[in-house]
């Protein structure tokens, strides 16, 4: 049984910084792409960073780029969001997920591409 476990979201101030971290268990691929998805209330599922376990490549989302950075331990197989400089805007339930291969389309990270969820951790940004 796969199982996806995000930790590390709670409350912070605006530009503050917090690490979200992904435990995945049950499912090993070589090749395997992790990624974090972010949704706020009344918007859209965006995709903000995801990582090939295959070779480590990474792909960041405009919106955040500088500011967000994605990590992997494939021995632990974990994948780590890095968020610094944290701003209002960037409230929101944040997921990971995992699925077969990475690919980035024409509207950023396709959320229909994983196959496996967390369950989300919410960070929250106050002015």
């Amino acid at each position: 049984q796969v199982q996806v476990v995000e930790t590390g979201g709670e409350p912070v101030q605006a530009g503050g910084s917090l690490k979200l971290n992904c435990v995945v268990s049950g499912y090993y691929q070589r090749g395997a792409c992790m990624a974090w998805f972010r949704q706020a209330p009344g918007k859209k599922r965006e995709g903000v960073a995801q990582i090939y376990s295959g070779d480590g490549s990474t792909y960041v989302a405009d919106a955040v780029k500088g500011r967000f950075s994605i990590s992997q331990d494939n021995v632990k197989n974990t994948v780590s969001l890095q968020m610094s400089n944290l701003q209002p805007e960037d409230t929101a339930m944040y997921y990971c997920a995992v699925g077969s291969g990475c690919r980035v389309g024409a509207y950023g990270i396709p959320p229909s591409d994983f196959i496996y969820w967390g369950q989300g951790t919410q960070v929250t940004v106050s002015s």
